[in-house]
């Protein structure tokens, strides 16, 4: 178990919905961290659900049952705003209040290493244009890495960190994406093999028209605009506990996100000796995160025939 090196001085942005027993779980993580401030963010219920909006006041009071020294702010929304706008808007709110901050939604339970991780690499990278996000995720299997944590093209974002002067390069609407659509576009984006720029054509085309409703995959995208790498564990510290039936993103069992193990890191922490993206890590990451493998893609080509699709 880890023991804390420091107080942690970094703020937190909760961010929370309609899931009373993953909220306790995550907030009581929060709670042994005893950040000195601590923003939750709410989407409103949804018309027509019984018993939603109850079960939304429920959940804000869990996320707001502090008991150690801390200023709480809240955004809670009285109407539904769905992923897309409730969480980058969140997200938008937390910057203009804190430089840099931690940020973790209720179904992503944190090992106690992730707040100090998020905060010594927050102070390390601060002033590096480089370096855009902090992730606590680590999903590989069987790589040795040589130091405490790695760079990434990849800013996952079960529980992540991040400055609000690398916020500001966030693009919602994927504004230019019309004009970046290219294969050869993606790759000079450090997209490099062609399996993998065609899932991600795909995924933010489908992002820009709507047909996929999340905020995400833009994050991912500015990133990568901006030429800004992000920093992860060499170890994982986060779990999603969120994989149910009733989940936005995560409904079905996934053999690797659904089972990782929490782990902890110790102080001090070993740099790397290169600044570039683990390209093992990375590969990994690409096939088993955002399936980016040739098989995924035939799926998706076999889906779209006539009455396949339905099979």
């Amino acid at each position: 178990m880890l023991s804390p090196p420091r107080l942690l001085n970094t703020a937190v942005l909760f961010l929370v919905f309609n899931r009373p027993g993953t909220t306790a779980q995550v907030f009581e993580a929060i709670r042994r961290a005893k950040p000195p401030r601590l923003y939750v963010a709410a989407d409103g219920a949804r018309a027509g659900r019984a018993n939603e909006s109850q079960i939304v006041g429920k959940v804000r009071e869990i996320a707001t049952n502090v008991d150690w020294p801390c200023e709480v702010s809240t955004l809670f929304r009285d109407k539904n705003l769905g992923c897309k706008y409730s969480i980058s808007s969140a997200i938008s709110w937390f910057f203009s209040h804190e430089a840099e901050g931690i940020i973790i939604e209720d179904d992503c339970l944190p090992s106690q290493s992730f707040f100090w991780f998020c905060e010594d690499m927050l102070e390390r990278y601060r002033h590096d244009q480089g370096v855009m996000a902090v992730t606590g995720t680590n999903i590989t299997r069987n790589i040795a890495f040589e130091a405490d944590y790695f760079y990434s093209r990849y800013a996952l974002m079960w529980g992540w960190a991040s400055w609000a002067s690398a916020w500001q390069q966030y693009d919602l609407q994927l504004e230019n994406w019309p004009e970046v659509n290219q294969i050869k576009h993606l790759k000079g984006l450090g997209v490099v093999k062609l399996k993998e720029a065609l899932v991600w054509k795909s995924m933010l085309t489908q992002t820009k028209d709507g047909v996929i409703d999340t905020w995400d995959y833009q994050w991912i995208y500015s990133c990568w605009i901006c030429g800004g790498l992000s920093i992860a564990p060499a170890r994982n510290l986060i779990r999603n506990n969120g994989f149910s039936s009733d989940a936005t993103h995560t409904t079905n069992f996934h053999p690797i996100l659904s089972t990782l193990v929490l782990s902890d890191l110790h102080w001090p922490l070993r740099d790397p000796l290169e600044c570039k993206p683990h390209a093992e890590a990375d590969a990994f990451i690409s096939k088993y995160w955002f399936g980016a493998s040739w098989k995924s893609l035939i799926k998706l080509f076999l889906l779209r025939l006539p009455g396949l699709a339905k099979l």
